[in-house]
């Protein structure tokens, strides 16, 4: 007697889902990335204070420069020039950014790339968010633990 294995629904969703996806691979693909994670982000329990009350971001000037810096971190397009450490910093100075949140905008990221993109450059878009959030956190955590001099 033969075992029929048969194909689940979820399966065949997933595989017709990541068929229609696409590689992560110019301005406009990170333009969506971008725009798809803030919407995830301004209206998340966790996190989403820090974009709409400790700090009252101007949307016009910040979001571009995120373009800019994950179009230069994963495509490699010399665009974007700053200080994300030092701005990240003077964040935590406001309101403590603790590793429950950098694990919140780290989970939200993979599942923003996760829900609309593959390859090789959306791994790598992953990858590189956990290594920067891991890196501030890490100085984050040296700025605050640091002896005061008196």
């Amino acid at each position: 007697m033969q075992i029929r294995k048969f194909t689940t629904f979820n399966s065949i969703t997933n595989r017709n889902r990541e068929d229609n996806m696409k590689n992560l691979e110019n301005r406009e693909d990170i333009i969506f990335l971008i725009d798809t994670f803030y919407k995830k982000i301004l209206i998340d329990d966790k996190i989403g204070f820090f974009f709409t009350k400790v700090i009252k971001l101007d949307w016009s000037k910040h979001i571009p420069i995120m373009y800019d810096f994950w179009e230069t971190t994963l495509l490699g397009v010399a665009k974007y020039k700053g200080n994300p450490m030092l701005k990240h910093i003077e964040l935590n100075a406001m309101e403590e950014l603790n590793s429950e949140h950098f694990e919140r905008w780290t989970s939200l990221w993979t599942k923003t790339i996760q829900e609309n993109f593959v390859g090789e450059i959306s791994e790598q878009a992953i990858k590189k968010a956990k290594q920067i959030g891991g890196l501030m956190k890490f100085k984050i955590d040296q700025q605050t633990t640091k002896p005061k001099l008196h």
